[in-house]
């Protein structure tokens, strides 16, 4: 693989082409009219407009992007994630074109883009799942039955779905029907897929989801959980690994039920498998999503290792270079997901210039970022501006380091989800590790954020004070300089 097509755009196509320009590997950008002057497209050795701005015009047209790959002479395409990263067809269309796609094979996006086909695939691979229905929901009386046995509060849920659409709680019986059409119609516009099943509700449940690498040669590994309960919508906005919920026991055995997962669907690439556990640490088979994940640095941090240099090569069609025994745990890494979007209004869309832009630095600081001063952040896209990572031996160092990141990340000009993660660090359920998914419901408040007063680096120093006396261990000196490294280079 001589040059590679990322059919992508932002941070996560900058993140890629870093990767490939390390590993000697020329680099296509694809961009929309909109992006013309985008980070990414000049990072690449290559360029090409793909279309106007609206994605299904550019990002998600695969006729274009496959046309780019020919006339460049692209031997990869890597998808990133979002967009075309999970379509099984736009998949087998590369594959057809005698390109490679650096991802799973079809037949195993096509299977786990199904949350029905999933749950049928791993049946028999002893993976332990959320009591609920193995088939779409179609009659509903005989649904509402099924609810009462399993017992409620239950999750209506779409087959198809993924971000938190078409996902309804229902409480009782009475409100079943009118939930469930609601459910019907959100996963119909959001997927055009209407189908829908339902499972018990979990209360109070914390989301970890486990990373895996699986070759052609039938070696599959996984690098430990990732902890991603801290949402807004169901969707992640601050992700840590490891878990300070899991035992080694509970650890190992997740682990190998993703293993197992991986297997129901002869896995190859980059994965995750991600799972609901309760508070007795039962858990559940959730989803696997077959792309890159966005959280993907915090276990490049705790394992060393390069994902997307893994990916590439498993495309190649090498054999992973180590065993499951050959793979640890070091340290602790947190993500926070900068979104241009208002905490105190609900989270919604904020839109503008970068008036003012100015990255933070520092030991254990890693941004991946695909933005500069003075660019507009578009509304056709995800408001995602960067992801803001930061390390430490333990988790209250990588604490003290990410709250220091905040206070040096200047944004104006839009308004972001900084305050929301300085306000989730500073809470005392995140730091002491008792909280779940419904964190934000529990605790957060608007007011709450226009109540924190304390200069961000105040809180940061008197944090950091409070680590260093209960803490002896520092950065290892390597780390540092890796970190260093990423900041530091040309972007």
């Amino acid at each position: 693989m001589k040059k590679i097509l990322i059919a992508n755009r932002g941070e996560i196509a900058c993140r890629v082409i870093r990767t490939a320009q390390k590993m000697g590997i020329r680099t296509v950008a694809v961009y929309s009219e909109i992006d013309r002057h985008a980070p990414h497209v000049r990072q690449a050795d290559e360029a090409v407009c793909i279309g106007p701005a609206p994605s299904v015009d550019s990002y998600l047209r695969t006729d274009k992007i496959l046309a780019a790959a020919k006339k460049t002479g692209a031997d990869g395409i890597h998808p990133g994630y979002g967009f075309l990263s999970e379509n099984a067809a736009f998949a087998k269309e590369v594959t057809d074109a005698g390109i490679i796609f650096i991802g799973p094979k079809p037949h195993a996006i096509e299977i786990m883009g199904s949350k029905l086909a999933a749950k049928e695939a791993v049946a028999s691979y002893d993976i332990p799942m959320v009591p609920g229905t193995d088939k779409a929901v179609t009659d509903v009386e005989a649904a509402i039955q099924t609810a009462e046995k399993i017992g409620f509060p239950i999750l209506v849920k779409a087959s198809a779905g993924g971000g938190g659409k078409g996902m309804r709680i229902v409480e009782n019986r009475e409100e079943f029907r009118s939930q469930m059409d609601r459910a019907i119609s959100e996963a119909e516009s959001a997927f055009g897929d209407g189908a829908v099943f339902i499972e018990k509700y979990v209360s109070n449940p914390r989301h970890i989801e486990f990373q895996i690498l699986a070759d052609d040669h039938g070696n599959i590994v996984h690098l430990f959980e990732r902890e991603c309960s801290i949402q807004r919508r169901h969707q992640k906005v601050i992700e840590e690994a490891p878990s300070v919920l899991l035992t080694p026991e509970v650890r190992t055995a997740m682990g190998e039920a993703a293993v197992r997962v991986a297997k129901a669907c002869e896995y190859t690439g980059a994965g995750t498998v991600e799972f609901l556990v309760d508070r007795d640490l039962n858990f559940y088979f959730l989803e696997m999503n077959t792309r890159l994940q966005v959280e993907h640095p915090v276990t490049e941090l705790i394992t060393g290792l390069d994902l997307v240099e893994q990916q590439i090569l498993i495309a190649r069609g090498e054999k992973l270079s180590f065993q499951q025994e050959d793979l640890g745990i070091k340290g602790h890494a947190l993500e926070l997901r900068v979104y241009a979007e208002s905490p105190e209004d609900n989270f919604m869309p904020s839109t503008g210039k970068l008036a003012i832009y100015k990255r933070p630095e520092g030991t254990g600081v890693r941004l991946d970022d695909g933005y500069e001063e003075g660019m507009e952040i578009p509304i056709f896209y995800d408001p995602m501006i960067a992801k803001l990572i930061t390390y430490g031996d333990t988790r209250l160092e990588a604490m003290a380091t990410m709250i220091n990141a905040i206070g040096k990340y200047t944004i104006e000009g839009v308004s972001t989800t900084l305050p929301f993660g300085r306000f989730v660090l500073e809470h005392e359920a995140f730091r002491s590790g008792n909280f779940d998914t419904g964190f934000v419901k529990k605790y957060y408040t608007p007011e709450g954020l226009k109540e924190m007063k304390k200069p961000a680096g105040l809180a940061a120093a008197n944090f950091v004070l409070k680590h260093f006396l209960h803490e002896e261990k520092r950065v290892k000196p390597a780390k540092q300089d890796a970190l260093a490294a990423w900041n530091k280079k040309e972007r």
